[in-house]
């Protein structure tokens, strides 16, 4: 005799590949998305323009789906945390991909557990014991070989883009942290929270460097970078649904190792068309890095399903 509900087993296991292969999408989504950063840029648009117009196409999506979703704000103050840390995120991301190397940035970025470690202490009250240490320590040894290059004397972020990958890997962690931190808020609430911050952060950002001669003015409309843009919100929209489909459906220690695949993906694709280098150092570092990520999975507590990124995705 089978055993009870046996016959649901099969669409159980359907449910749960379509779910795995909805992360791989959005862990493609980010993992290939400084391609067309990089031809939004060539065609005049500056990153950070790129952020704020495509989040602000996600919130006004948002707003019109779920118009009470701002009352979250009044009843939580600490979203207005949440939409800093997510805004940093995508600064820091998305504009270190554009102008770096993009493996490097990438391995720098998840150092994002190292950060978990110690942001989860003062703001979940969870202290680190001693695996946590130890991937702590892991990390920041894999990051210590990844920066230090023959040129440098000290291992210290070299680039503007190094420095963004970092900024943006500390504000990634901020953003897991305070989502666990707010996980009675309403989902709608959290999201709009995320959304805003990039579209505000990243504008003000956009305006600050516009300032310094950082950043260069967005160029009047046109139809080549409209449809660029068009395409990436799109794009970017159809990966966060596949994050909320996934992330609902599996484990939160599932989740997390099959987005670790963005490393793959952004690794393979940037090595290919030459916007990064697999040297042996950088191979080596990013290892230790990858390794404490993974480690992380299944020690690190449950994350709040469908919103574990700061970035749109």
């Amino acid at each position: 005799m089978g055993r009870p509900g046996g016959k649901n087993l099969p669409s159980v296991k359907a449910t749960q590949g379509l779910a795995a292969l909805a992360l791989l999408l959005n862990a493609f989504t980010w993992g290939v998305s400084w391609w067309p950063f990089r031809q939004l840029q060539d065609l005049g648009v500056h990153p950070l323009w790129s952020t704020a117009l495509i989040y602000l196409f996600a919130l006004v999506c948002l707003v019109l789906l779920r118009p009470g979703a701002w009352r979250g704000f009044v009843q939580h103050p600490g979203l207005w945390v949440l939409l800093l840390a997510s805004g940093l995120t995508n600064i820091g991301f998305n504009w270190a991909v554009t102008v770096g190397d993009v493996v490097r940035v990438v391995l720098l970025f998840y150092l994002m557990p190292a950060w978990a470690v110690l942001l989860a202490w003062p703001l979940l009250g969870e202290r680190p014991g001693v695996a946590s240490l130890a991937r702590l320590t892991l990390a920041l040894v894999g990051v210590l070989v990844v920066l230090k290059t023959p040129e440098s004397p000290w291992p210290w972020p070299q680039t503007l883009a190094d420095g963004l990958a970092v900024m943006g890997g500390f504000s990634f962690a901020l953003t897991n942290v305070m989502l666990r931190r707010l996980h009675t808020s309403p989902m709608a609430a959290s999201m709009l929270a995320m959304f805003a911050g990039g579209a505000v952060m990243a504008a003000l950002a956009a305006l600050v460097g516009l300032q310094q001669g950082l950043v260069t003015a967005l160029p009047p409309p046109a139809t080549p970078w409209l449809a660029w843009l068009g395409a990436l919100s799109i794009f970017f929209l159809a990966g966060n649904l596949g994050l909320q489909y996934g992330a609902a459906r599996l484990s939160a220690s599932a989740t997390s190792i099959i987005m670790l695949s963005e490393v793959v993906f952004a690794s393979t694709s940037a090595v290919l068309l030459g916007a990064g280098e697999l040297s042996p150092r950088v191979v080596g570092g990013g290892a230790l890095i990858l390794l404490a990520a993974l480690l992380s999975t299944v020690s690190f507590g449950p994350t709040p399903s469908g919103t574990q990124r700061g970035k749109l995705g």
